[in-house]
């Protein structure tokens, strides 16, 4: 899917910020934070449109957020026809600390006792991927 597709499909207006991030999340191929989409978008967007953008994408479930550690936070376009109830894996590299999507790995939150309610669930794997193991 392309940029023009993915906002389509959400019913979300084109901007050139929007693509850009799109596109630079699709080129990639991996998870990245913020500043990295930044640095691989071209054209040159003031702050407030450029997080703005990104806070539209989370909030119409086009990208999901992965919290690494306190200190590091990855995005990922979230596939089609999934919602956010949708639970799956994500894999960090201890070595070169690329985040992907494990998509096969689903999970269910398990039931919590009464009175309790989940907001948010991760399941995070750390190790070492292939390009590093080689």
């Amino acid at each position: 899917m392309n940029p023009i597709d993915i906002l389509k499909t959400h019913q979300l207006k084109r901007t050139v910020c929007r693509e850009g991030i799109l596109s630079a999340l699709l080129s990639a191929n991996k998870a990245l934070s913020e500043e990295e989409v930044k640095s691989k978008i071209d054209g040159n967007f003031d702050r407030t449109t450029f997080y703005r953008s990104f806070k539209t994408l989370i909030e119409h479930n086009v990208l999901h957020k992965i919290v690494v550690d306190e200190g590091l936070v990855k995005y990922a376009i979230t596939i089609v026809g999934k919602t956010p109830e949708h639970h799956h894996a994500h894999f960090v590299c201890k070595k070169c600390h690329t985040v992907s999507c494990l998509d096969a790995f689903t999970f269910k939150v398990p039931n919590l006792p009464s009175g309790y309610q989940t907001e948010d669930s991760d399941l995070l794997i750390k190790g070492v991927c292939k390009m590093c193991t080689i």
